[in-house]
């Protein structure tokens, strides 16, 4: 990887061959499948689908009428049922057909769109408080991926005596997801006296908190008899200076709201709250201080303001968000002071704490102190795991990284694993654009499966072209793999060529592909973005202009030749423009170089790129810089055929 220091300089000179030979080669072109070019009957079911995701039963009963047999029934009916069960606003609906969601079950019991509307069921189930049934379907649901009904299934163990605070903080960590169930958890574990006041207001602050004040809104009424004084509520909460402004009393409601009021003055200036809160701050008591000062904190961390680090040290032993946890130690690691990485890390969650970056920086902060076998002994835990933290465990360790011994399957365990059912109708949704549906159904079927029957399914992916079923199919492996499967590296002659030509390593090319559109060619963001290499219109036609393309439509920035000439010249242009380092390009494609020029003039001092990643602040563009630089060093170890080293990768960033 190293050869990336001479080459990327060169992109500017090499660029106009490359943008020569697109212009007069012939460049592959993939487009995604146009609703016009459907069958009328497939255009009325992707219709029929988005009524259902809108809870629009009447609409859904009307398309459905329009395309009785359809090749895929199940789904058929499933998009009729399931905006019954759903008013528009999303909330369940207590009148919802019972008859019909059990026939449903019972018909197609045991497939993965059963287990779809066993989820709606619950929640239905769960709002009506019918915890016989609920405990019924719970215990045959299978994915149990859905924070709503985790909630509900608390509330039903409490319903029934169980003490289950402990398993409900646990859970409650992230209020963007807690809808109707989890506010309900909260309501009834507050009414049974399993969470205190302060537990019910901790929540309703990290609510607010981390903006999602129409939960915490809900969520005072789980305070009961305690609940506060509206009118000093709302000014709490849209006019907190005003409260803040007229002093705190003595009773607990006056300091609740006053934690809540700083919540809200600290989401828009945190240096104001901060100001008010030192004013305000011996009123309180020394463990409310320092919930105030962990939330002026958190909110100050993230916007990269000076002070976080020196007001999250008066945070110490206080009840915070795992958002703000995080950003404790983040802020610490900026500003090298390892003891508080400790601390800071000591006093996470178990769950939290366990999680791999705090893992790893915890064994780092032991390191620093002296502390070099239990270090290792942390280092080990995530040392084995192919990850980016579990890639700087082993370098810790003295270990290099390496790809691990290859399985080959054979054709007849592919052929095999073609014919496992379910395939077909994923297959059949890919090619209506249906993803949401299509990986539904595709990863339904690997549950239970052996790694070498993951592999042979990720053979089959990739021998029908189904690139990104290959990569998150072979990701699941845990003992036996392919990382030729796993790093898949489809399209290499041309993404060599148009890497060659713009300096650029293909490796790291291929790092940022399978992380931007996992190889799926009419990939398109929500903003714009598309291609392989998911590039921006600006971005395209600038590019486009400086290598001499002239105007380029969005049908030739998509073709894939040209994609990727316009994608590797722009990594390798912000890559010379950034210190040329990995990790400041990286994340100057994703959030624009002006960002990532505006992080490194933030930092207070020069640190590792791998606390530089870890402190971004954005939280897409940290896990993708991440996720990028670690597929890197692994295409590398697969194309070079050596160990490789992610820390050399990362380097260290230079305040500028």
């Amino acid at each position: 990887m190293s050869t990336r220091r001479h080459r990327a300089s060169r992109a500017i000179g090499l660029a106009l061959a490359a943008a020569t030979f697109v212009v007069s080669g012939t460049a592959v072109a993939r487009h995604p499948t146009r609703l016009s070019s459907l069958s009328a009957d497939d255009q009325i079911f992707i219709k029929l689908r988005d009524a259902a995701r809108d809870n629009d039963s009447e609409r859904a009963a009307q398309l459905a009428s329009l395309v009785r047999n359809y090749p895929a029934p199940a789904y058929l009916s499933y998009f009729q049922i399931k905006p019954r069960l759903f008013n528009g606003a999303g909330h369940a609906n207590l009148d919802a057909p019972d008859a019909l969601v059990l026939s449903f079950l019972q018909r197609y019991e045991g497939k993965a769109i059963a287990d779809r509307l066993r989820n709606d069921y619950l929640r239905v189930l769960g709002a009506r408080h019918d915890w016989k049934n609920f405990d019924s379907q719970y215990s045959l649901f299978a994915l149990n991926d859905d924070t709503q009904v985790k909630c509900y299934a608390l509330e039903s163990r409490a319903a029934r005596g169980e003490n289950v605070a402990d398993a409900a903080r646990a859970l409650l960590v992230e209020p963007k997801w807690y809808g109707d169930g989890c506010v309900d958890l909260i309501t009834a574990l507050g009414g049974n006296h399993q969470f205190t006041s302060e537990d019910v207001w901790q929540q309703i602050r990290e609510a607010y908190e981390q903006g999602a004040t129409r939960t915490g809104g809900r969520l005072v009424d789980a305070l009961g008899t305690a609940r506060p004084d509206p009118l000093r509520l709302d000014q709490a909460t849209n006019q907190p200076r005003v409260l803040l402004a007229k002093g705190i009393q003595m009773d607990a409601a006056s300091h609740q709201l006053a934690l809540l009021a700083i919540t809200q003055v600290a989401a828009s200036d945190p240096a104001a709250a901060a100001a008010i809160f030192t004013a305000i701050a011996p009123a309180l008591t020394l463990a409310e201080r320092a919930i105030g000062w962990g939330t002026i904190a958190y909110q100050a961390a993230t916007r990269q303001l000076p002070g976080a680090v020196d007001w999250y040290r008066l945070s110490a032993n206080a009840p915070l968000s795992s958002q703000a946890y995080e950003w404790r130690t983040r802020s610490a690691l900026l500003a090298g002071d390892w003891m508080m990485v400790r601390w800071s890390i000591e006093q996470m969650p178990a769950a939290l704490r366990a999680q791999s970056p705090w893992a790893y920086w915890y064994a780092r902060a032991l390191k620093q102190a002296g502390e070099v076998t239990a270090a290792n002994q942390e280092f080990g835990k995530i040392a084995g795991t192919y990850t980016f933290y579990g890639q700087l465990a082993s370098e810790a360790l003295g270990q290099q990284i390496v790809i691990p011994p290859q399985i080959k399957v054979t054709d007849e365990e592919v052929k095999k694993a073609g014919q496992t059912p379910g395939f077909e109708l994923a297959k059949r949704f890919y090619a209506l654009n249906l993803r949401t549906e299509g990986n539904r159904e595709w990863n339904w079927q690997l549950r239970g499966m052996t790694d070498r029957q993951l592999l042979a399914v990720a053979e089959y992916a990739r021998r029908i072209e189904l690139y990104d079923r290959t990569v998150s199919t072979a990701d699941r492996t845990q003992t036996e793999h392919d990382f030729s499967l796993r790093y898949l590296a489809p399209f290499r002659t041309i993404i060599e060529r148009n890497a060659q030509s713009t300096g650029f390593d293909i490796e790291w090319a291929y790092g940022l592909i399978r992380q931007e559109s996992r190889f799926i060619i009419s990939a398109r963001s929500e903003v714009g973005a598309a291609g392989l290499m998911q590039v921006m219109p600006d971005t395209a036609e600038m590019v486009a202009r400086k290598i001499g393309l002239g105007p380029i439509s969005r049908a030739r920035m998509n073709e894939l030749d040209t994609n990727i000439l316009l994608g590797t010249y722009y990594l390798s242009m912000i890559y010379n423009q950034l210190d040329r380092s990995a990790v400041l390009a990286t994340a100057g494609y994703n959030a624009g170089p002006g960002r990532s020029r505006k992080w490194q003039a933030n930092l207070p001092r020069p640190v590792e790129g791998a606390i530089f990643a870890e402190t971004i602040p954005f939280n897409e563009t940290r896990d993708y810089v991440k996720n990028v630089l670690s597929n890197t060093v692994y295409y590398a170890a697969l194309f070079d055929g050596h160990p490789q080293s992610l820390m050399e990768l990362l380097g260290h960033i230079e305040p500028r």
